[in-house]
This record gives structure tokens, sequence and C-alpha cells, in this order.
């Protein structure tokens, strides 16, 4: 089968089986404006390119560079999506999960239709052949209608671990009464209040996605997909494997389907690109030791609520540690002098700097497991989704500490960065 040699070949390193077989024609398609979402899939995807097959890749991140057997369409329609939700998050506002989950509902609907009105779209669907797609399922659901469109096995990727709509389209099952719902704060060993709220969690989660999400997706499927044979939800079990940014070290244990796999650090390199010269001078003299700050690639610092921004810049300017700040904006008024602003950071590359003590980090998932695999303890902000549920299980490991950005103050920031800073409990737990 096509998909047998496409997925053996992406994981064979010898050129002579390369050459011998040929590569095949890869749809690619990820309509979030959220780059940790295509940092994940990219690294795959431009490995199964330097391995000969074709990757067209449908996105709001176009390669710098352009690179050989891979060809972007970019849909820049969905760049500035999640812009106003994004920036009440960074502002403090406090919303329930089901309530975030809802309100990717239009936004959703909205990512798909631009992708499927895109004239370069129209041109592959209309005069192009496939033999593999791989795309991220999440309130985009009617991209599955690209599967039997192409006549082509689908791959469904998901960068924060299984849920109950990625579950659906593998059959796989996620027993409530020992795995927690990614809204709540559990273990695996639940009391039976808990499981009462784990399973009302559950229930409340299919309902919106059921009777608001779907139908919306639907709506799409039928107007862009008219003469598919399939129906939307023959559509969703029409997928042949699930990727999951997942590990069973950082998770309790749970049943998988074998065709539901964990690639959990498929983003991360042994040996992450170099940093820029000066940043390398700044770290390797840094021997008093460096804390890091990011609130990932989504939510922006320059965003935070006035209060918020004061409570960090006064709390770093007491401590008087270093600190590289991911802030977006030319300049942070008030900045003390030990903090140092850059619009981006090589974040793997910092992280696996030996002199980088601290990640003070939102919480996201691929940050999750770059803070692992580089042996960084990290302070904990969550700000939205599955981040407070990562943050979580990262404190309950012991290598972490967390604050609510809406409640921190500068004698709590400071005290926790004190304990964090000092005691190597959490520095031996991360690498364990």
């Amino acid at each position: 089968m096509k998909i047998e040699i496409v997925l053996a070949l992406s994981l064979v390193t010898s050129t002579t089986l390369i050459d011998t077989v040929q590569g095949a024609k890869i749809l690619s398609v990820f309509p979030y404006p959220a780059p940790s979402k295509y940092i994940f899939i990219s690294t795959l995807l431009k490995a199964l390119a330097e391995r000969g097959h074709e990757v067209t890749s449908i996105s709001t991140f176009p390669q710098k560079e352009k690179l050989k057997n891979f060809h972007d369409i970019a849909v820049m329609e969905n760049f500035h999506l999640f812009e106003e939700y994004l920036e009440e998050a960074a502002s403090g506002g406090t919303k329930s999960y089901i309530h975030e989950f809802l309100e990717l509902a239009q936004p959703g609907k909205l990512m798909v239709t631009n992708i499927l009105e895109n004239a370069e779209v129209k041109r592959i669907m209309k005069n192009e052949k496939f033999d593999l797609i791989i795309l991220d399922v999440m309130v985009t659901e009617a991209l599955l209608g690209f599967g039997e469109h192409f006549k082509a096995p689908m791959v469904a990727v998901s960068a924060f671990g299984t849920i109950n709509f990625i579950d659906y389209l593998v059959g796989n099952t996620s027993p409530l009464s020992y795995i927690p719902h990614i809204s709540v704060p559990y273990g695996n060993h639940m009391s039976l209040k808990e499981r009462a709220v784990n399973m009302l969690s559950e229930i409340v989660d299919q309902l919106g996605f059921n009777h608001y999400i779907l139908p919306l997706q639907e709506e799409v499927y039928k107007k862009y997909f008219p003469s598919a044979q399939l129906s939307l939800d023959q559509a969703r079990k029409n997928v042949s494997l699930v990727l999951l940014n997942d590990h069973f070290t950082l998770r309790f244990p749970r049943p998988y389907v074998p065709n539901m796999i964990e690639v959990g650090g498929l983003h991360v390199k042994a040996n992450p690109d170099p940093l820029t010269e000066d940043l390398q001078e700044y770290l390797d003299k840094a021997s008093e030791g460096v804390i890091y700050f990011s609130l990932g690639s989504n939510v922006q610092s320059k965003d935070l609520s006035s209060n918020s921004l004061k409570v960090l810049l006064e709390g770093f300017r007491e401590l008087k540690i270093k600190v590289l700040w991911k802030f977006e904006d030319e300049d942070l008024p008030g900045k003390p002098d030990n903090v140092l602003i850059r619009k981006w950071f090589n974040q793997p590359a910092i992280l696996a700097h030996p002199n980088v003590k601290l990640f003070i980090t939102h919480g996201g998932y691929l940050s999750t497991i770059e803070t692992i695999f580089y042996g960084t303890p990290i302070l904990g902000i969550p700000i939205f989704a599955d981040q407070f549920m990562n943050v979580k299980n990262a404190v309950k490991a012991g290598y972490a500490l967390e604050l609510q950005l809406n409640e921190m103050t500068k004698d709590s920031f400071k005290k926790t960065i004190k304990e964090l800073w000092r005691n190597p409990k959490y520095s031996e737990a991360v690498k364990t």
C-alpha cells in the first residue's frame, strides 16, 4: 500500500532504500495561525521532502527559503483570525475551557472556508492527485473531505494529545474513570466527586462539539464537497492514522488503538540550531545563571495587562538575575538593565545552554516537552486551554511551581523564583 511506503520512508535514514523507491505526493493541511502547531509537524514534512517525497503544504507559515520537493500554499487570510482572542487571554480575561473551545467554532469555519476558497487550493483540487494527506483536525473537520476527493489515506495530527473528537477518528477510548478530561487538573486516581466532575466535563464538551461546532463544519463540508459519497460523520472515520504530540512518560497510563501513535518530541533536536553570536556570548558569560521567559508563539507578552507587566518588571528588577524575555515590541518602558528583550528567541538552543537555570513559561505542550528534554525546571503561568493541565502535571512531577497570571504579586513572583532557583530538587526532578 502507498501509505505503508510513505510511513516506512518517514522512518528510514538509509539512502539506499530511498534510491529504489518512488517518492509519494503528499498534501499537508495545517490552517491554524499558531506557529507551535506548524513547528511540530514541519519537522516531519521537511524530513519527507528530504527523502524524495513531493510535499505540498497548505498553511499560514510558508518557508522563508525555498526547499527541494516542498511547495507552499500560503493562506494568509487566516493569519489574524485569533488575534482578539489571544490579546484578551494575555490581558487576564478568564474563561472556562468549554467557553474557550466553543469560541473556536466560527473562526474554525472561516479558516476552512478560506482554504477551500483559495485559488491555488482550487487548482490542485481540480488538477492534482495525492498519495497521502496529513492534516490538523481540531474544529477543522470539513477538511476531511480531502480524503475522498483525492482518494488518498489520511493522517490526522494532534499537537496536544488526544481528546474525544480525536479519539473518534480511529475509535480510540479514553476511560473517564481514570483518564482526566483536558479541562480538569486531576490525576488518574480520582475520588468519586472528581470522577463525577470529569464525567460532566466530558458530557458538556461533547454536547458543545456535536451540537454547535460540528454543524458549522458540516455546512462547509456540504458546500465544498457537494459530490462526496461519504457524510461528514463517515469522513471523520476515514482516517488511517493519528499522530499525537504526546509521550507515555508525561501522562498517566492509558490505552491506544494500534493506529494512534505517540510521537511527542518529534520537533526536538538533540543538537539545536546555533544561537546568534551575541546571544551565545551573553549566555556563555552568565556563569551566575539566566532566566528565560516566554509565553509561547500565540500569546504575546506585549499584550499583558499593565498590572501584570508591573509585577514582572519590579520582580525582575529586585531579583537582579539576568533575564532573556521574549517581548514582541521594540521597547519595554521601565525595563531593568538585567533584562534583555527580543521579539523571537531560538528557544531550544537557549534551553539547551547550561547557564539557563529557569524557564518561565505558559505551559504549552511543545515548551513542556522541550524543557524536559533539555532539563530545565519551570515556573508555569498558564493562560488558556491545556496549559493549566500541563502545568499541574509538571508541578506533580516535581520540576515546576505554578502562579496564576491574575493573582500573582511581586512578592509571590519573587518568592517562587527564589525557591526554584535555590532548591536543587526541581532541577534534579526535571533531569530525572
